[in-house]
């Protein structure tokens, strides 16, 4: 008998994370999965531009006793679990905090908040990041770096997850901005066009991601 870690995505399998031949294996590597998703500051939430929700489920490829497997949402409601396959048991199944991704434009990639962190917030001198449209704005000194999410709102959200994590931890080498007045906008608006950023990118609201970064 083989179990499977399978990422579940709006209650229908999206991949198999890890198969396992021993059943204590695969739950401990499911638990410590599940331990480890807490440290998620900024999750998932839009895919394709579309709401979206992930699980994580502990299936075996043992015959199930029963061809259909509910689990209950959020406001208590049975919802079916859709298995590609034929023949598996879902013996557990927990809500996931998938990672979201920022889009770095100097890199021309997409990084986790982890590593926006690691790389652009590091030090002790005062860092300001700021939202215009749906970029974020790292400024310290006279170093500027430009990040850009898929919507105006996600950007906003960012700020507001990375702005409760840095409280949680008592780090204050950070002022996060997420209003202007009209001239603080337009300031802002000029100082990144002296720093060599396309004025279209500056004015976009939302973002469609090359198909090879998808």
């Amino acid at each position: 008998m083989n179990f499977y870690i399978v990422l579940f995505k709006d209650k229908t399998k999206k991949k198999i994370i890890k198969k396992f031949s021993n059943s204590k294996k695969a739950e401990d590597f499911y638990n410590e999965m599940l331990k480890e998703n807490k440290s998620v500051i900024f999750e998932k939430l839009f895919d394709n531009g579309k709401p979206s929700k992930y699980d994580i489920g502990l299936l075996s490829d043992k015959k199930p006793k029963s061809n259909q497997i509910y689990i209950q949402d959020e406001i208590g409601r049975n919802i079916k679990v859709k298995l590609d396959e034929d023949g598996m048991t879902l013996f557990k199944i927990q809500p996931y905090k998938k990672e979201e991704t920022l889009y770095d434009i100097k890199e021309n990639k997409k990084i986790t908040t982890q590593v926006f962190i690691k790389k652009y917030l590091k030090g002790d001198g005062l860092k300001m990041i700021s939202v215009l449209n749906n970029k974020i704005i790292v400024q310290e000194d006279e170093k500027i770096h430009l990040f850009t999410l898929k919507l105006e709102s996600e950007s906003s959200r960012f700020v507001d997850c990375l702005s409760s994590y840095f409280f949680k931890i008592k780090r204050g080498d950070c002022l996060f901005v997420k209003d202007y007045s009209t001239a603080q906008r337009k300031s802002l608006y000029q100082l990144l066009e002296s720093a060599g950023i396309d004025k279209k990118i500056l004015y976009r609201k939302f973002t469609t991601y090359p198909s090879r970064l998808r």
